[in-house]
Protein backbone atom coordinates (compact mmCIF):
# COMPACT_ATOMS: atom_id res chain seq x y z
CA UNK A 1 0.00 0.00 0.00
CA UNK A 2 1.27 3.49 -0.88
CA UNK A 3 0.19 6.65 0.94
CA UNK A 4 1.47 9.65 -1.00
CA UNK A 5 1.03 13.45 -0.99
CA UNK A 6 -1.56 13.39 1.79
CA UNK A 7 -2.08 15.37 4.98
CA UNK A 8 -3.12 13.61 8.19
CA UNK A 9 -4.04 15.23 11.49
CA UNK A 10 -6.47 12.78 13.06
CA UNK A 11 -5.74 10.41 15.95
CA UNK A 12 -3.92 7.21 14.87
CA UNK A 13 -4.19 8.22 11.23
CA UNK A 14 -2.32 5.22 9.82
CA UNK A 15 -2.46 2.96 12.85
CA UNK A 16 -1.13 -0.54 12.31
CA UNK A 17 -0.36 -0.30 8.59
CA UNK A 18 1.79 -3.14 7.27
CA UNK A 19 4.01 -3.40 4.20
CA UNK A 20 3.33 0.25 3.40
CA UNK A 21 5.14 3.19 1.84
CA UNK A 22 4.38 6.67 3.13
CA UNK A 23 5.74 9.33 0.78
CA UNK A 24 5.75 13.12 0.90
CA UNK A 25 2.98 13.32 3.48
CA UNK A 26 2.29 15.88 6.22
CA UNK A 27 1.28 14.85 9.71
CA UNK A 28 -0.04 18.17 10.89
CA UNK A 29 -3.29 20.04 11.35
CA UNK A 30 -6.04 21.30 13.65
CA UNK A 31 -7.23 17.88 14.88
CA UNK A 32 -3.82 17.55 16.57
CA UNK A 33 -4.01 13.75 16.58
CA UNK A 34 -1.37 11.51 18.13
CA UNK A 35 0.26 8.16 17.32
CA UNK A 36 -0.04 8.37 13.54
CA UNK A 37 1.86 5.17 12.68
CA UNK A 38 1.66 3.28 15.95
CA UNK A 39 1.96 -0.55 15.80
CA UNK A 40 3.06 -0.47 12.14
CA UNK A 41 5.24 -3.14 10.55
CA UNK A 42 7.55 -3.12 7.54
CA UNK A 43 7.00 0.51 6.64
CA UNK A 44 9.04 2.96 4.58
CA UNK A 45 8.44 6.61 5.42
CA UNK A 46 10.17 9.13 3.15
CA UNK A 47 10.21 12.92 2.73
CA UNK A 48 7.48 13.50 5.29
CA UNK A 49 6.80 16.39 7.67
CA UNK A 50 6.00 15.21 11.20
CA UNK A 51 4.49 17.88 13.47
CA UNK A 52 2.36 15.72 15.79
CA UNK A 53 3.24 13.70 18.89
CA UNK A 54 4.26 10.05 19.22
CA UNK A 55 4.19 9.06 15.53
CA UNK A 56 6.34 5.90 15.66
CA UNK A 57 5.49 3.82 18.73
CA UNK A 58 5.82 0.02 18.70
CA UNK A 59 6.97 0.02 15.07
CA UNK A 60 8.84 -3.05 13.78
CA UNK A 61 11.09 -3.09 10.70
CA UNK A 62 10.93 0.47 9.44
CA UNK A 63 12.87 2.96 7.32
CA UNK A 64 12.52 6.68 7.90
CA UNK A 65 14.39 8.77 5.33
CA UNK A 66 14.48 12.45 4.40
CA UNK A 67 11.94 13.43 7.06
CA UNK A 68 11.62 16.46 9.33
CA UNK A 69 10.41 15.86 12.88
CA UNK A 70 9.64 19.25 14.44
CA UNK A 71 9.90 20.34 18.06
CA UNK A 72 6.18 19.53 18.41
CA UNK A 73 6.88 15.95 17.35
CA UNK A 74 7.79 14.85 20.88
CA UNK A 75 8.68 11.30 21.93
CA UNK A 76 8.75 10.29 18.28
CA UNK A 77 10.17 6.76 18.44
CA UNK A 78 9.48 4.58 21.48
CA UNK A 79 9.45 0.78 21.87
CA UNK A 80 10.57 0.20 18.25
CA UNK A 81 12.66 -2.61 16.74
CA UNK A 82 14.87 -2.65 13.67
CA UNK A 83 14.56 0.93 12.44
CA UNK A 84 16.80 2.83 9.99
CA UNK A 85 16.71 6.64 10.26
CA UNK A 86 18.66 8.43 7.53
CA UNK A 87 18.95 12.02 6.26
CA UNK A 88 16.45 13.26 8.83
CA UNK A 89 16.09 16.20 11.22
CA UNK A 90 14.96 15.18 14.71
CA UNK A 91 13.93 18.19 16.78
CA UNK A 92 11.43 16.91 19.35
CA UNK A 93 12.21 16.10 22.97
CA UNK A 94 12.78 12.43 23.94
CA UNK A 95 13.08 11.32 20.33
CA UNK A 96 14.23 7.73 20.92
CA UNK A 97 13.53 5.57 23.97
CA UNK A 98 13.29 1.87 24.87
CA UNK A 99 14.18 0.84 21.29
CA UNK A 100 16.27 -2.00 19.87
CA UNK A 101 18.20 -2.35 16.62
CA UNK A 102 18.37 1.34 15.66
CA UNK A 103 20.60 2.81 12.92
CA UNK A 104 20.84 6.60 12.69
CA UNK A 105 22.85 8.06 9.78
CA UNK A 106 23.54 11.41 8.13
CA UNK A 107 21.09 13.28 10.35
CA UNK A 108 20.87 16.28 12.68
CA UNK A 109 19.39 16.21 16.15
CA UNK A 110 18.17 18.83 18.62
CA UNK A 111 16.42 16.69 21.20
CA UNK A 112 16.73 16.87 24.98
CA UNK A 113 16.89 13.42 26.60
CA UNK A 114 17.85 11.84 23.28
CA UNK A 115 18.33 8.07 23.01
CA UNK A 116 17.47 6.58 26.41
CA UNK A 117 17.53 2.86 27.19
CA UNK A 118 18.31 1.81 23.60
CA UNK A 119 20.03 -1.49 22.73
CA UNK A 120 21.97 -2.46 19.61
CA UNK A 121 22.56 1.04 18.26
CA UNK A 122 24.56 2.20 15.25
CA UNK A 123 25.37 5.91 14.72
CA UNK A 124 27.18 7.31 11.66
CA UNK A 125 27.72 10.92 10.55
CA UNK A 126 25.32 12.60 12.97
CA UNK A 127 25.28 16.03 14.65
CA UNK A 128 23.58 16.54 18.02
CA UNK A 129 22.99 19.99 19.50
CA UNK A 130 21.50 21.05 22.81
CA UNK A 131 20.70 17.64 24.28
CA UNK A 132 20.77 16.81 27.98
CA UNK A 133 21.42 13.24 29.13
CA UNK A 134 21.85 11.88 25.58
CA UNK A 135 22.66 8.15 25.33
CA UNK A 136 21.39 7.34 28.83
CA UNK A 137 21.56 3.61 29.68
CA UNK A 138 22.50 2.58 26.14
CA UNK A 139 23.84 -0.95 25.63
CA UNK A 140 25.75 -2.39 22.67
CA UNK A 141 26.48 0.53 20.37
CA UNK A 142 28.90 1.52 17.64
CA UNK A 143 29.28 5.27 17.11
CA UNK A 144 31.30 6.85 14.31
CA UNK A 145 31.76 10.48 13.25
CA UNK A 146 29.36 11.95 15.77
CA UNK A 147 29.58 15.66 16.62
CA UNK A 148 27.75 16.40 19.84
CA UNK A 149 27.21 19.37 22.10
CA UNK A 150 25.23 18.67 25.26
CA UNK A 151 25.38 17.73 28.92
CA UNK A 152 25.59 14.52 30.95
CA UNK A 153 26.11 12.19 28.01
CA UNK A 154 26.72 8.42 27.96
CA UNK A 155 25.77 7.79 31.57
CA UNK A 156 25.25 4.19 32.75
CA UNK A 157 26.15 2.82 29.30
CA UNK A 158 27.68 -0.59 28.52
CA UNK A 159 29.58 -2.12 25.62
CA UNK A 160 30.14 0.93 23.41
CA UNK A 161 32.68 1.56 20.64
CA UNK A 162 33.27 5.21 19.69
CA UNK A 163 35.59 6.50 16.94
CA UNK A 164 36.35 9.75 15.08
CA UNK A 165 33.97 11.83 17.19
CA UNK A 166 33.91 15.34 18.67
CA UNK A 167 32.12 15.88 21.99
CA UNK A 168 31.57 19.10 23.93
CA UNK A 169 29.91 17.65 27.01
CA UNK A 170 30.24 17.71 30.78
CA UNK A 171 29.87 14.76 33.16
CA UNK A 172 30.21 12.31 30.26
CA UNK A 173 30.57 8.53 30.70
CA UNK A 174 29.62 8.48 34.40
CA UNK A 175 29.08 4.92 35.70
CA UNK A 176 29.65 3.52 32.20
CA UNK A 177 31.31 0.15 31.58
CA UNK A 178 33.24 -1.59 28.84
CA UNK A 179 33.76 1.27 26.41
CA UNK A 180 36.52 2.05 23.89
CA UNK A 181 36.91 5.59 22.53
CA UNK A 182 39.37 6.10 19.66
CA UNK A 183 40.64 9.06 17.64
CA UNK A 184 38.23 11.48 19.27
CA UNK A 185 38.10 14.88 20.99
CA UNK A 186 36.28 15.04 24.32
CA UNK A 187 35.85 18.46 25.89
CA UNK A 188 34.11 18.82 29.23
CA UNK A 189 34.41 18.81 32.98
CA UNK A 190 34.43 15.75 35.26
CA UNK A 191 34.93 13.12 32.59
CA UNK A 192 34.13 9.45 33.24
CA UNK A 193 33.73 9.42 37.03
CA UNK A 194 32.78 6.04 38.54
CA UNK A 195 33.38 4.28 35.22
CA UNK A 196 34.75 0.77 34.73
CA UNK A 197 36.85 -0.73 31.93
CA UNK A 198 37.05 2.42 29.78
CA UNK A 199 39.81 2.71 27.19
CA UNK A 200 40.81 5.92 25.37
CA UNK A 201 43.16 5.60 22.37
CA UNK A 202 44.62 8.54 20.40
CA UNK A 203 42.20 10.97 22.05
CA UNK A 204 42.39 14.65 22.98
CA UNK A 205 40.87 15.22 26.41
CA UNK A 206 40.07 18.74 27.62
CA UNK A 207 38.68 19.89 30.97
CA UNK A 208 39.03 19.89 34.73
CA UNK A 209 39.02 16.87 37.07
CA UNK A 210 38.80 13.99 34.62
CA UNK A 211 38.83 10.28 35.47
CA UNK A 212 38.05 10.15 39.17
CA UNK A 213 36.88 6.99 40.96
CA UNK A 214 37.52 4.91 37.81
CA UNK A 215 38.26 1.19 37.74
CA UNK A 216 40.60 -0.33 35.15
CA UNK A 217 40.96 2.88 33.14
CA UNK A 218 43.37 2.82 30.17
CA UNK A 219 44.68 5.77 28.16
CA UNK A 220 46.98 5.13 25.20
CA UNK A 221 48.73 7.87 23.25
CA UNK A 222 46.37 10.58 24.48
CA UNK A 223 46.70 14.33 25.05
CA UNK A 224 45.25 16.03 28.14
CA UNK A 225 44.64 19.79 28.10
CA UNK A 226 43.61 21.90 31.10
CA UNK A 227 43.27 18.68 33.08
CA UNK A 228 43.90 19.32 36.76
CA UNK A 229 43.17 17.08 39.76
CA UNK A 230 43.15 14.08 37.44
CA UNK A 231 42.76 10.38 38.31
CA UNK A 232 41.66 10.79 41.94
CA UNK A 233 40.98 7.41 43.57
CA UNK A 234 41.32 5.62 40.21
CA UNK A 235 43.03 2.46 39.06
CA UNK A 236 44.66 3.58 35.83
CA UNK A 237 47.29 2.83 33.22
CA UNK A 238 47.88 5.98 31.18
CA UNK A 239 50.45 7.06 28.60
CA UNK A 240 50.02 10.78 27.93
CA UNK A 241 51.74 12.90 25.30
CA UNK A 242 52.52 16.33 26.71
CA UNK A 243 51.45 17.83 30.03
CA UNK A 244 48.96 16.96 32.74
CA UNK A 245 48.29 20.02 34.90
CA UNK A 246 47.97 17.95 38.07
CA UNK A 247 47.44 14.40 39.29
CA UNK A 248 45.71 13.82 42.61
CA UNK A 249 45.69 10.66 44.72
CA UNK A 250 45.66 8.01 42.00
CA UNK A 251 45.01 4.64 43.58
CA UNK A 252 47.00 2.09 41.56
CA UNK A 253 48.53 1.42 38.16
CA UNK A 254 50.92 3.69 36.26
CA UNK A 255 50.73 7.19 34.77
CA UNK A 256 53.40 8.38 32.31
CA UNK A 257 53.51 11.90 30.86
CA UNK A 258 56.06 14.31 29.40
CA UNK A 259 55.25 16.85 32.11
CA UNK A 260 53.08 16.95 35.22
CA UNK A 261 52.52 20.33 36.84
CA UNK A 262 51.78 18.93 40.31
CA UNK A 263 51.50 15.52 41.93
CA UNK A 264 49.22 15.65 44.97
CA UNK A 265 49.32 12.82 47.50
CA UNK A 266 47.34 13.37 50.68
CA UNK A 267 49.06 11.75 53.64
CA UNK A 268 46.00 9.98 55.00
CA UNK A 269 45.49 8.23 51.64
CA UNK A 270 49.10 7.46 50.73
CA UNK A 271 49.24 4.15 52.61
CA UNK A 272 46.48 2.67 50.45
CA UNK A 273 47.82 3.93 47.11
CA UNK A 274 50.64 2.42 45.05
CA UNK A 275 50.16 4.09 41.66
CA UNK A 276 53.42 4.89 39.88
CA UNK A 277 53.58 8.40 38.42
CA UNK A 278 56.44 8.84 35.95
CA UNK A 279 57.68 11.87 34.03
CA UNK A 280 59.54 11.12 30.80
CA UNK A 281 63.15 12.29 30.70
Amino acid sequence: MVYENNTYDEERALYGVTDAQVKNCRFDGPADGESALKESKRIEVSDCFMNLRYPFWHVTDGKITGCELTDKCRAALWYDKNILIENCRLNGIKALRECEGITLKNSTVNSPEFIWKVKDLNIEDVEIEGSEYPFFEVKNAKIQRLKMKGKYSFQYDENIEISDCEFDTKDAFWHSKNMTIRDSVIKGEYLAWYSENLKFVNCRIIGTQPFCYCKNLVLENCVMENCDLSFENSTVNAVINGRIDSVKNPLSGKIIADEIGEIIRDEHLAADADCIVEIRK
